[in-house]
């Protein structure tokens, strides 16, 4: 698995090479957003937030456009509303400097799981999900609504997909949880809410997702009810 190292701190940045390194991970680094955009393709980046040369935030969103790339961001910013900046901007997982190894190994182990879970239930050939005007296609990780793209972040179209697979049925907080954010997000909860309200706007007109209440929510077209 290639791991790309985004952090302009040389103490930081080495030791960070270093304990992935001897987890047998094949590890680039690179100190700039300029270098972070001609970097080799990477399995997982290491974002720092706090670049020289531009800001984390611009540099994550560019990256969303490499959809078989996940990404942490792995910065000091550790209040709640540059956390939640962090994920709807893109992020697969956020950890707050200063942090263990042990931790951020477990962080990347948990992103892995997810996105190869990701692909493999993609099912490449499998045909494109279809709900009133929604079309999902897992494969592609692509979605439309009534013929218009869907800009979605990451987690913003693990999300849809998941909902649109058991649709019209209710989906579980505690399965959403499991199987687009895994058990690394410690406040996973209020991340899903935050993600469902994006996603509840850019669903506007098209297809709606229904709250059911102490149990979870599910996804039907836009004439549907509750």
């Amino acid at each position: 698995m290639r791991i790309l190292v985004v952090e302009d701190d040389d103490r930081v940045a080495r030791g960070l090479v270093t304990a992935l390194r001897n987890a047998s991970y094949d590890v680039t680094r690179v100190a700039t957003a300029e270098a972070a955009m001609r970097a080799p393709a990477a399995d997982v980046v290491l974002l720092d937030l706090g670049l020289p040369d531009a800001d984390g935030i611009d540099v994550l969103r560019r990256l969303r456009d490499r959809p078989q790339t996940a990404v942490i961001a792995v910065t000091a910013r550790a209040e709640e509303r540059e956390r939640v900046r962090g994920l709807r901007s893109g992020a697969d997982d956020y950890v707050v400097k200063p942090f263990g190894i042990a931790e951020l190994l477990a962080r990347i182990d948990a992103v892995l799981r997810r996105t190869r879970s990701a692909r493999a239930g993609a099912g490449g050939d499998a045909p494109p999900l279809r709900l009133g005007d929604l079309t999902v296609d897992v494969g592609a990780r692509q979605a439309d609504l009534a013929g218009t793209s869907l800009s979605l972040t990451r987690k913003e179209f693990d999300l849809l997909a998941l909902l649109a697979v058991r649709a019209p049925a209710v989906v579980s907080r505690e399965a959403i949880l499991d199987q687009v954010w895994g058990s690394a997000w410690e406040s996973s909860s209020r991340t899903l809410d935050t993600h469902i309200a994006a996603l509840r706007a850019k669903l506007t007109g098209g297809v709606r997702i229904l709250t059911v209440r102490g149990v979870g929510y599910r996804l039907v077209p836009a004439s549907g009810s509750a």
